[in-house]
Parts: C-alpha cells; structure tokens; sequence
C-alpha cells in the first residue's frame, strides 16, 4: 500500500541561500549536524545531478536507519527542486520504494523567508516496519535549521 507523508514549513532564510545549503548538502550537513550525520559521500555522478548516488552514514541516535543509499532523481535548480529514492539501507528491508522530494519557493517577492515542501512516498513490504514519524523530527531539523538566517 502506497503512502505518502508531507510538510511544509516556512522559515525566515531566503530561498536562494536555503537552496544553495541544500545543494552543498554533502559537505556541509556532516558538519552542521554531527549529531545526526556520520559521513555523507558521492559514490557515482557528481554529488549533485541527476543519477547521482550518495551514502549517507548515520549517528546512533538517528532511529531506524545507519546508512542509506539515495539515488538523485530529479535536480532542478531553476524550480529548486531536489528528488531522490533510497536504493539501499535499512529502509529498503521495510519498504519497497522510498521517494523523498523536497521544493523551495520565495515566501514573498522581496526575499524575506522561503517554504521548504518536503514529500515523502514509500510503500511498504509485507514485514512489520517501524512508524514512519519518529523520522520527521530528522527532517524537520535537517531542512530546517540550515534555513535560520546565519
């Protein structure tokens, strides 16, 4: 059974400047989140395209998950637009397709904040898989607080 989970916060941070973050994501999450991110590394492409493949290394105190394996889908910078599913993890033994999209727009015309719209698609496999929500306080923190104004 298909599900899908969304959230849509607005923050203060311009969306041009959350995009950038977001983008430099690799780099830059390891580094301002190490309660959270072990290591995040570019295995095949360029980090940043398209196809691109990302392992992502968790803290132990990220619930459900140590690494996952994201594969860029989509990477749109005109639309600010970022797609990826999970191809490998802990997350693949729980669900067969796990889709995560995440767009930014301006909030207003004169670039004071941004809405961050995270979307995520999984379908489960017929195991028993942990509740999908522990995970949202991950998100809400990791595409949040890089949107505070720095």
């Amino acid at each position: 059974m298909a599900s899908k989970v969304e959230l849509v916060v607005e923050v203060k941070s311009p969306a041009e400047k959350l995009w950038t973050a977001m983008r430099e994501s690799t780099e830059l999450f390891p580094k301002i989140f190490p309660e959270q991110y072990k290591s995040i590394e570019t295995v095949e492409g360029d980090g940043k395209s398209a196809g691109t493949v990302r392992l992502i290394k968790y803290t132990e105190g990220v619930p459900m998950v140590t690494f996952a394996k994201e594969k860029v889908e989509v990477a749109d910078d005109e639309k600010k637009v970022v797609s990826y599913s999970v191809v490998d993890g802990e997350l693949v033994s729980f669900y067969k397709n796990f889709r995560v999209t995440v767009q930014v727009t301006d909030k207003g015309a004169d670039g004071g904040g941004a809405v961050v719209n995270w979307t995520m698609d999984f379908a489960g496999r017929r195991v028993r898989r942990p509740s999908i929500h522990p995970s949202m306080s991950t998100v809400i923190v990791t595409c949040c607080l890089p949107c505070s104004p720095i």
